[in-house]
């Protein structure tokens, strides 16, 4: 995503006293780096193994091949989203707390200015491929209420705002700062549902629902996240194959949940959550060889470009490429390359 994941806090102010020493430089997070980036790649194999799912109709009858690879990748990104809650807890309350109310506008613009335009990118585009369920004027206003979502990767970003403002209006609160701007937009996002649904009631009209709000669970990932990533290098052990085996471990529960249980697991489950702490874990404090660290920072810088593009070229690939009657190696085999090419695809277009 775009939110920095390892950035230094500004020098602070130390005229007071051009003699004391400067205060020292947060360490770069390259470890954060490296989740950020697993992260961008896990939301596309799982949105890759939902649409192959989908391609058999969620049961394995109607197409055993396919179902069963689209399951098993579809599992193996379920850990990324908790994660980027993870990582912007982390990034709010302890990488790069904001300074003031300008600070928080930068960071809200830089999320919602992309938003809208690829709202109107994914609009269009619906339109051109016939897609979409009604007028364009009339998706683009339930766009804005949160109503509608014209590709569904989009979720995220209306749950993230609001999210990163709770957060940021606490710290700055904390810091003995007076954030109106973004309690006056909290307590928007808190009563609208309410107020659309009178306004609703007393004039007859159907009025859009209003969907830029965050689940407690998104929350928690949010917090919990920011502890655990701020946590010492070596909090967990100096031995990562216990990690590796808990998040292969919470794998396979999720595929098997998805299987028996219910698809499309949801991501406050207790699996999800061991799932994705087993991941945390296993790369916590990681250190990146120095060649590796200027193409690391790069690809993680653009993961949020690549996120927004990413449902565009999959839903060109799976369209031409994927169907139900594949058999096992083929479905196997397509699953990788459909993920892999949307990666490379996705990536190389918000490099």
């Amino acid at each position: 995503m775009t939110m920095p994941s390892s950035a230094s806090p500004a020098p602070a102010d130390v005229s007071a006293d051009p003699l004391a020493p400067a205060p020292p430089r947060r360490e770069h997070r390259y470890d954060i780096d490296l989740i950020r980036l697993l992260c961008s790649v896990g939301v596309i194999l799982c949105h890759t193994g939902s649409a192959f799912v989908n391609t058999a109709n969620r049961t394995p009858a109607d197409g055993p091949a396919v179902y069963w690879a689209g399951l098993v990748a579809d599992s193996a990104g379920r850990f990324a989203v908790p994660l980027f809650f993870a990582i912007a807890g982390w990034v709010v309350l302890v990488g790069a707390p904001p300074k003031d109310g300008a600070r928080l506008r930068q960071r809200v613009v830089r999320i919602v200015v992309p938003l809208a335009v690829w709202t109107a990118v994914y609009l269009a585009w619906g339109r051109l491929r016939g897609t979409d369920d009604g007028p364009a004027g009339e998706l683009a206003l339930d766009a804005v209420f949160a109503s509608v979502r014209p590709a569904y990767h989009l979720w995220y970003l209306y749950a993230y705002v609001p999210v990163i403002l709770l957060l940021a209006f606490v710290v700055l609160v904390r810091a003995g700062r007076r954030p109106w701007g973004a309690g006056a937009v909290l307590l928007v996002l808190a009563a609208a549902p309410s107020l659309l649904g009178d306004l609703a009631d007393v004039t007859g009209r159907e009025l859009p629902r209003f969907g830029w709000t965050f689940g407690p669970y998104q929350l928690i990932y949010a917090v919990l996240g920011a502890l655990l990533l701020a946590a010492p290098a070596g909090t967990f052990g100096r031995r990562r194959p216990p990690w590796l085996l808990l998040a292969a471990a919470g794998l396979a529960a999720v595929v098997v949940h998805q299987h028996e249980v219910h698809y499309a697991i949801p991501y406050a489950h207790v699996l999800v959550a061991l799932f994705s702490f087993g991941v945390l874990a296993a790369l916590h404090g990681l250190r990146v060889p120095e060649r590796l660290r200027p193409a690391l920072t790069r690809l993680a810088d653009a993961s949020f470009g690549a996120y927004l593009v990413h449902v565009l070229v999959l839903g060109v690939l799976t369209d031409a490429f994927v169907s139900a009657d594949l058999g096992r190696a083929a479905a196997a085999a397509l699953v990788v390359g459909v993920a892999a090419a949307t990666t490379l695809l996705s990536f190389g277009a918000a490099l």
